[in-house]
């Protein structure tokens, strides 16, 4: 059975609907949150198979009001691309995963809104995401991923929603299973919060069947990619 490890950032930052596909597929996931664990530094040797870094709420990475545990983060992550392991990045996590591999993030003010992602149909590499698909960016501050990335995906006006930095290796601008109540959660868990949010609450909720199907597609794809499902006798 593969384990990950999955950074989080906030109390009310999860998996979400990610969770069950992983469950289903016999992968292992443990959460450390660098936020109330002072040791979470040490408990990253133990023997993962891959890193997923969620999203921040209102913490970002490009000055304004970055992640305290920035730095470290992108260490880790680092070191888990020399290693050859997958990582995975939702949001912040994509920033922090776009700098580790030689890309940088940009400032960009604390929004919430639901974008519809068009996948690049000349892109080989993006054969495992549906042609469009919904993307919640909730937060601050945008990926701006290496020269030598693969952008998988954009929105109309061409913004990476998804990129690859190594064969097995994906940055997404918001978490593709989210569910709304972890966006209501984040709103109650801090004072700072985007304009608009209940709007953009109303047409999350009316987007979940949506984000459900694109989901089971996507999943598919990057256990494929990230080689986490074993075959029984694999080690």
């Amino acid at each position: 059975m593969s384990k990950l490890l999955v950074l989080q950032h906030t109390e009310s930052e999860f998996l979400g609907l990610i969770e069950d596909h992983l469950e289903a597929r016999r992968v292992a996931f443990q959460y450390i949150r660098p936020f109330v664990d002072q040791s979470w530094e040490l408990k990253t040797f133990d023997p993962f198979d891959g890193l997923i870094l969620l999203d921040g709420g209102p913490w970002g990475s490009a000055g304004q009001r970055d992640v305290p545990s920035l730095a470290s983060e992108i260490e880790l992550c680092r070191r888990y691309l020399g290693d050859g392991l997958a990582v995975i990045g939702f949001g912040l996590g994509a920033q922090i995963l776009a700098t580790a591999a030689g890309g940088r993030s940009e400032a960009t003010p604390f929004e919430f809104e639901l974008v519809q992602a068009i996948r690049a149909s000349d892109n080989e590499a993006a054969a495992f995401l549906p042609a469009t698909f919904p993307i919640v960016r909730y937060g601050r501050d945008r990926a701006l991923p290496p020269a030598s990335a693969q952008v998988l995906a954009s929105d109309s006006d061409g913004v990476a929603m998804v990129f690859q930095v190594a064969e097995n290796s994906f940055g997404f601008a918001g978490n593709p299973g989210v569910k709304s109540g972890i966006i209501e959660d984040l709103i109650m868990e801090f004072e700072d919060s985007p304009e608009h949010a209940i709007p953009e609450l109303k047409k999350l909720r009316a987007a979940h069947l949506e984000i459900e199907r694109s989901l089971q597609k996507i999943m598919v794809g990057l256990i494929q990619r990230t080689g986490w499902m074993k075959r029984d006798g694999q080690t």
